[in-house]
């Protein structure tokens, strides 16, 4: 089954269309946004040369799962998904950081913790941590939302002094960031995983803020698996996880992070597909639910079309 890489669609009422570095976001007469999630993957902050396929479908419905579970919390975007690849929602403002939240020593903290820094985003990190080692509680990194290149840390103080979200604003950002991850982290717990970190997006629409994008996906997320974490931390020795990481890891194996200069290593079939079946995996883990592959006798973006326009005319 082929990947989908690239969409160009015109809908109805179409004003734009964004190609993300996984998602294309058409906006219907700036009220709504169709939303698809392509089988592109990005690593480093750069979109790797193929596709993985099921993966768009895997993120779309693991995102429309959690946006579902947590409503109750912040209001979200998403109004429904009227195909597999694809969530149509709230056209919103969004703020320009994003909410990062951790709630381990791990990946890009622990590799500024282990250069010597005991600060992050303005945040103060205890001494003596171990690389995968539980924060005495969660702490909040946020990072400002480039348009090109690598996102880049901010301190709190920073956010509200350039003015990129007002404090009254932000005091409500940590709020729902701290009770999205603890309602993550709880199901997760139920399901054999450790939520280990995310990231979560905000907007604004008529002056209320709603959560927007996708959540608690392996795109955003890090997932260890509970049974045995305690045992291997005690050893030292890596956590199995479930998330992106074992594609970064694989990239730097074979000579590649994104810095100038660097090429991106073939991408065999064989990689590809043990990628498509790690997403899988983690569909199931966290949901629970058996994975259903969307099969289609037809074309997958004459698919998507059909089934939006339909939604759209619908509304």
């Amino acid at each position: 089954m082929k990947a989908i890489t690239r969409t160009d669609f015109k809908f109805p009422g179409q004003v734009s269309v964004y190609h993300g570095k996984v998602r294309d976001v058409y906006n219907i007469n700036n009220q709504f946004l169709v939303m698809v999630v392509t089988d592109r993957i990005s690593a480093f902050d750069v979109i790797l040369p193929k596709g993985i396929p099921f993966k768009g479908q895997v993120l779309n419905q693991i995102a429309n799962k959690f946006l579902d579970a947590t409503a109750d919390i912040v209001p979200n975007w998403k109004i429904a998904s009227p195909d597999p690849m694809v969530t149509v929602g709230h056209y919103c403002e969004p703020f320009k950081v994003e909410m990062v939240v951790r709630g381990y020593l791990t990946g890009h903290a622990w590799r500024e913790y282990k250069s010597g820094k005991r600060s992050l985003c303005g945040v103060p990190l205890p001494e003596s941590m171990k690389e995968h080692q539980k924060f005495p509680k969660p702490i909040i990194t946020p990072t400002t939302k480039a348009e090109e290149g690598h996102d880049e840390d901010i301190s709190r103080e920073e956010i509200i002094a350039k003015g990129l979200v007002s404090e009254a604003d932000y005091n409500l950002l940590e709020k729902y960031t701290l009770a999205l991850f603890e309602r993550g982290t709880q199901i997760a717990e139920k399901m054999g995983l450790i939520l280990v970190d995310t990231k979560y997006e905000f907007g604004k629409k008529d002056g209320k803020i709603y959560l927007i994008d996708e959540i608690h996906t392996p795109d955003s997320s890090r997932y260890f698996y509970l049974d045995g974490y305690n045992e291997r931390f005690e050893k030292g020795e890596e956590q199995r996880q479930l998330s992106k990481e074992f594609v970064r890891e694989w990239l730097m194996a074979n000579g590649f992070q994104g810095k100038e200069g660097q090429t991106v290593p073939e991408m065999t079939p064989e990689f590809i597909e043990q990628v498509s079946n790690r997403y899988i995996e983690l569909y199931e883990k966290i949901t629970g639910d058996r994975f259903q592959k969307a099969h289609s006798d037809e074309d997958i973006l004459n698919r998507i079309e059909k089934n939006v326009k339909a939604f759209l005319q619908s509304m």
